[in-house]
């Protein structure tokens, strides 16, 4: 029985690496959004940070239309982030989803 634990411990043990790898892995990635047909322009990092935003000028006299297409922008680059967040999850579990389909 012992056996198993110490099994058990080195499987963790091995998740927990490839756990961090998977961070780092994620971090290091950006994702760009564009909004308002190429208006509005974010870039996020895989932890979910904006690391930069492209305003065409033409927007500079519309903040309404500005701030929507913003908040769009920011969103889609949000779920990005969450997708992929998910999607290597799983690829780390070899597909098996623990917690039901989508």
């Amino acid at each position: 029985m012992f056996g198993n634990l110490g099994d058990m411990s080195k499987m963790l043990e091995g998740m927990q690496e490839n756990a961090k790898k998977l961070q780092a892995e994620l971090e290091s990635k950006t994702f760009n959004v564009k909004s308002g047909g190429g208006l509005v322009e974010v870039v996020i990092n895989g932890k979910g940070e904006v690391v930069d935003i492209n305003i065409d000028d033409s927007l500079l006299s519309d903040k309404d239309s500005l701030q929507i297409l913003l908040i769009g922008a920011i969103n889609d680059a949000n779920k990005m982030v969450e997708d992929n967040r998910q999607n290597s999850a799983l690829g780390m579990l070899g597909g098996i989803n623990p917690f039901g389909s989508k």
